[in-house]
């Protein structure tokens, strides 16, 4: 079961602004890149659902890190249909991304009270995800669905929905500061942040550095919006 209340899994999204994505089929590299990202200050870390036996590789990763870092919330995306989450939920899961608006992934994540992130990518979609009782929906692709100008569309009448992009969002303060200045909740991001380079070189320290440089800039730019 998860080690932490879906509603300080969502807190914690909120309060960093940050969900760093990765997937490798290697629990090692997936170990070296969790603790990297721990360094730099991140609390909340998604582990994309890709790959043959990626479960496998989740249930490795979640022992360790529920002994070495038990103050890392680790999820798991691209969870598309019930059984998945399922599966991912017995192994210790804190929340469920998904790509895609499905109520029977909803309801099961409900039954166990697991923070549940549908993909959504039309305001009607937010509000059925909304009242199947998703605390933070996922724009996705962000820059794709209509990047900032579509979330600050979306809060306009719905000031009350809490949003995560991911797909166009970079580390760099200009990009952030679009996302934040429109309303997002929080961000995701991959290849952008956890780069194939600092993987393959096995760069931890600068791993560590850009996650942390990048939550810097997140608070910067709350600070200024203030």
């Amino acid at each position: 079961m998860s080690g932490f209340r879906r509603i300080n899994v969502a807190l914690a999204m909120e309060e960093t602004g940050l969900v760093p994505l990765f997937y490798h089929p290697d629990p090692e590299k997936c170990r070296k890149v969790i603790a990297a990202c721990h360094a730099g200050g991140a609390r909340v870390f998604e582990f994309t659902n890709r790959g043959d036996f990626a479960h496998e590789v989740f249930g490795e990763i979640r022992k360790w890190a529920r002994s070495e870092y038990p103050d890392m919330m680790i999820g798991a995306g691209s969870v598309s249909d019930a059984p998945t989450a399922a599966i991912f939920m017995q192994m210790g899961v804190d929340f469920i991304v998904s790509p895609v608006l499905n109520p029977e992934v909803a309801r099961i994540c409900n039954r166990r009270k697991v923070l549940w992130i549908p993909g959504c990518g039309t305001l009607t979609e937010i509000s059925q995800a909304e009242e199947l009782g998703a605390e933070i929906v996922k724009i996705f692709p962000g820059s794709a669905v209509g990047g900032p100008s579509f979330v600050r569309a979306v809060k306009g009448p719905c000031p009350w929905t809490s949003i995560m992009p991911t797909g166009g969002v970079d580390p760099s303060e200009e990009n952030l500061e679009k996302w934040f200045a429109a309303g997002v909740t929080c961000v995701g991001m991959g290849s952008a942040l956890i780069t194939d380079k600092a993987v393959k070189a096995g760069d931890w320290h600068s791993l560590a550095d850009t996650v942390k440089n990048t939550l810097d800039i997140i608070r910067k730019i709350r600070m200024r919006q203030a």
